[in-house]
């Protein structure tokens, strides 16, 4: 049987997992009596697996050509196709709006962007869960073809580590069987799929534990793990878990900083320690450096010091702390401190803060978006040898910790993305502005879509978005740039000059 599957298209696995997923919300709706809505999962989830079922009978006897660029355009077909499928239930199900808004949904959920255009009142719970699972799943595509699609063709992230341009394999084993793509994916899924799924079902337990409604608690997990920011009740500080919950995600959002759980690249094979990664400690110091220049700003501008002052100081503290992280991670979850530390001060902190912290983004091969912070680092340390030539011409530099490799190959790869994010911003802006919204709020979208930080719509502006208000130009605009930014540019321009289109 597996290797009946084995043989079958990546496409066609996904459209099986997402129709088999719907059976979950299915069995919820009817746990808590809503008879029409398990009908919706169910009777969708099991035509799509029929449609499955039967093209992947019809394709059994034909011979497939493998290659790591027919998965890459695979994993490009299930962030804007597969969300066709997976808005079905969901618009049977909510009956009152269009397809439209339920596939503009559908495609913010699978990319984890988590920008919503529904109330959280006009949802159900089972419709809830949907959002939350579909995200979860998005996040654990992304981390699955991380390992086994993009380390690979030195993409996302890879390529500041590797000696070859992007798109090009280097032809290492990299553990697994480089002969067959296909079978490296479904051998990567094993390995990380108990992990992924184990965290979460320990996040939800601990959430439970704090507090939290059962459903809410596991929304939260999923998108958490996933940094899709989905929440039912319109954010962790809705939640009835407060300071122990928040820690106990901050706890696991530390995942989405280091990608050394289960990544062997050249650069950090000789140093397993994650303290010794340079994106966790570049992540740590952003993490700890922006809630104390923001607590700092904030005690400037108290007036009056009452008698719980220090107990407040330390809330907004945290509220710093844990609004940063969440969104440094793409996640978007606000702390319910967050608030306490803007009345604390009198001073409002202006939303441009969050908009840098999500272009940043978490680290490579994780389910964070952004521009990544492995990038940011051979950046920093590109300035850094050339202000080292500045002072020394005649220098050679220094051959200790990862500056060899990211000098001389990685920064002008990290370089090269990163003007091309900025050009993609600047591109959407434009279109957005286009549509008739605000150069603001054009900003705030574009950077929203392409970092995969949905809440950003609420947090940024002084006034929030409402995406359902947008026209089906811009909604349609605004799923590309969410495909866009949980792709990256560099795949997408990696996979239209490949070889795959002359086969």
């Amino acid at each position: 049987m597996w290797a009946a599957i084995r043989k079958q298209p990546l496409f066609l696995l996904l459209m099986g997992s997402g129709a088999l997923s719907m059976y979950v919300p299915s069995a919820h709706a009817l746990a808590v009596n809503s008879h029409r809505e398990a009908r919706a999962f169910f009777y969708s989830g099991t035509l799509f697996l029929l449609i499955v079922v039967l093209v992947a009978l019809a394709l059994s006897a034909r011979t497939r050509k493998r290659g790591d660029m027919g998965n890459l355009l695979a994993l490009f077909a299930c962030f804007s196709l597969l969300p066709l499928m997976l808005a079905v239930p969901f618009y049977e199900a909510l009956r009152t709006t269009t397809f439209l808004n339920a596939y503009v949904e559908m495609v913010s959920s699978l990319t984890t962007t988590g920008a919503t255009l529904f109330d959280p009142a006009r949802l159900s719970d089972t419709q809830h869960l949907w959002r939350a699972q579909v995200g979860w799943l998005g996040g654990l595509v992304m981390w699955v073809a991380a390992a086994a699609i993009l380390a690979p063709l030195n993409l996302g992230g890879f390529e500041v580590t590797s000696t070859l341009e992007p798109g090009h394999s280097d032809g290492l084993d990299r553990g697994l069987d480089a002969a067959d793509p296909q079978k490296r994916i479904l051998r990567v899924t094993r390995l990380l799929f108990p992990i992924y799924g184990g965290l979460t079902l320990a996040l939800w337990i601990m959430l439970v534990i704090s507090g939290d409604r059962p459903l809410v608690a596991l929304s939260h997990a999923m998108s958490v793990m996933a940094t899709s920011g989905i929440s039912p009740i319109g954010g962790t500080e809705m939640a009835t878990s407060g300071f122990p919950g928040e820690a106990v995600m901050a706890l696991f959002l530390l995942f989405s900083l280091s990608r050394l759980t289960f990544s062997g690249d050249s650069v950090t094979a000789a140093r397993r320690d994650v303290l010794h990664d340079p994106e966790f400690r570049l992540g740590l110091l952003i993490v700890s450096a922006i809630p104390a220049l923001l607590f700092l700003r904030h005690w400037i501008g108290l007036h009056d010091f009452e008698e719980d002052g220090i107990l407040l100081a330390l809330r907004a503290l945290w509220g710093g702390l844990f609004t940063t992280l969440s969104f440094l991670t793409t996640t978007g979850f606000q702390s319910a401190d967050w608030v306490t530390a803007q009345h604390w001060s009198g001073l409002s902190t202006p939303g441009l803060i969050f908009l840098g912290l999500a272009l940043i983004g978490g680290g490579v091969a994780t389910t964070a978006g952004g521009v990544k912070l492995l990038r940011v680092w051979a950046l920093y340390l590109n300035g850094l040898r050339e202000m080292e030539r500045l002072a020394h011409p005649s220098s050679v530099g220094r051959t200790q910790g990862y500056s060899r490799k990211i000098r001389k190959q990685g920064a002008y790869i990290a370089w090269i993305f990163f003007m091309l994010f900025a050009l993609s911003i600047a591109g959407f802006t434009v279109l957005f502005a286009g549509f008739g919204l605000k150069f603001e709020n054009a900003i705030i979208l574009a950077v929203s879509a392409l970092s995969t930080t949905g809440p950003l719509v609420d947090m940024a502006p002084e006034t929030p978005i409402v995406l359902v208000d947008l026209s089906p130009a811009a909604k349609l605009s605004f799923c590309a740039a969410m495909v866009l930014g949980r792709l990256e540019m560099l795949a997408i321009i990696a996979l239209i000059t490949s070889d795959q289109w002359r086969r």
